[in-house]
Parts: structure tokens; C-alpha cells; sequence
């Protein structure tokens, strides 16, 4: 009997220290949340830090508008300095026939190196040849050798044969050599390695357009 009596006297004892605990843990669980509330309606009621958070969050905007106008000015300089590289392989040739075929061309100036492309630029209204064309090697050494062309005889016409100059955004250069214009029939891009994807009819707007896929 005082066995079963000690018994039930620490069953009671350990049913008070689990109550004791339990409510301790409330009393923190509610302290956090009255810690929480009050540091919320701290910042609600100061309008310094109020001012502060939204500052913070402005210059973070304007470092995120930074590195997008970075990375587009990167984009640009990168596709400035591949159009460089391009124009440094190219040619302008004047003086062109008007009947004048790229493939013509491409034969004309086989000699002097691998061609990635011909360019007969057209008039946008009209769709006739402008009696210029521009012509990309694959190497800059081919340039030179081009060069030696000037005067030579295509169609009975001497060709004008010059190294083409970069175009700078916003300066209007003389002689035409301006932005290209394509008529969707006559004139346009010839790639050697391709195969015609369109041509136009004979006579004076004659010309191919090619692509290399």
C-alpha cells in the first residue's frame, strides 16, 4: 500500500513539472509574438526607418536598371565590333551593270579569295539595281588582291573597287553607299555555298537571292 502510494505521488509529481513546461513554452511562444508585433509597429510608427527601407529598395531598382543598360551596352559593343570585323573582309565595287548577276560578280572576283557573300543593293521603290554591290571575304588578305581589280571590265563597264568603310550611326555618307535596300524580288544577298531560294525576272532588275541553309 505505501508502495502504490509512492507511486501515484510521483505520477502527480511529473504530470505538475510537464504542466510548469508546457506553460513556459506558451509564455515564450507569446513573448516572440509580442516581440514580433513590436518590432513591426516599431517601424510602422517611425517614419525615419520607414523612409530608410524605402530608399533601399529605390537603390536597388536603380542597380537593377545599371545592369540592364550594362548588359545592352555590352550586346552593342560586341555586335559594333562583329560588323567591323565584316566590313574589314568587304569591298564596295561601283560602276556595275545594271544586268549584272551575283553570281557574275562572284566569278569576277573569284581570284582574288573565298567569297562569303555578294550584296546587289536595289532601289526600295523601284526594285532596280542601284549599279553597286558589296562583296565579303573570308579573309582580309583577300581584300587587297580585290583592290588590284579596279578598272577591270565586267559587262564592258570598268568597275570602281574600293574597300568598304564602316557606316557611323547618324552621318550620311555621299555616292549612295548608304543603308542597303532590298526589293523582295530582284536584287538582294548571293552566298556561294547556298542554293537560290528565289529569283527575279531577266532584264535590268535581274537577281537572286540566296541562303545558306
Amino acid at each position: 500500500m505505501e508502495k502504490n502510494d509512492h507511486i501515484n505521488t510521483s505520477d502527480a509529481a511529473f504530470v505538475e513539472q510537464r504542466s510548469m513546461a508546457d506553460a513556459g513554452d506558451s509564455s515564450y511562444a507569446s513573448g516572440a509574438d509580442q516581440t514580433s508585433m513590436s518590432i513591426d509597429d516599431f517601424e510602422a510608427n517611425d517614419p525615419e526607418l520607414a523612409a530608410l527601407k524605402k530608399q533601399m529598395m529605390e537603390m536597388e531598382q536603380e542597380a537593377a536598371k545599371l545592369r540592364t543598360l550594362q548588359q545592352q551596352t555590352t550586346k552593342s559593343l560586341s555586335d559594333e565590333q562583329a560588323k567591323d570585323q565584316t566590313d574589314s573582309r568587304s569591298v564596295y565595287v561601283g560602276n556595275v551593270d545594271y544586268a549584272t548577276t551575283p553570281e557574275e560578280l562572284q566569278a569576277h572576283f573569284n581570284p582574288c579569295g573565298t567569297i562569303n557573300r555578294v550584296t546587289i543593293l536595289c532601289d526600295k521603290w523601284t526594285g532596280h539595281p542601284k549599279g553597286f554591290a558589296y562583296l565579303e571575304f573570308a579573309d582580309k588578305s583577300s581584300v587587297q588582291a580585290a583592290l588590284q581589280f579596279e578598272g577591270s571590265l565586267l559587262h564592258g563597264r570598268p568597275l570602281k573597287v574600293s574597300q568598304k568603310r564602316t557606316n557611323i550611326p547618324g552621318v550620311t555618307r555621299g555616292r549612295g553607299r548608304g543603308g542597303p535596300h532590298f526589293h523582295p524580288m530582284r536584287g538582294g544577298y548571293y552566298t556561294p555555298r547556298g542554293r537560290p531560294y528565289m529569283r527575279g525576272g531577266r532584264g535590268r532588275g535581274r537577281g537572286s537571292f540566296y541562303s545558306p541553309y
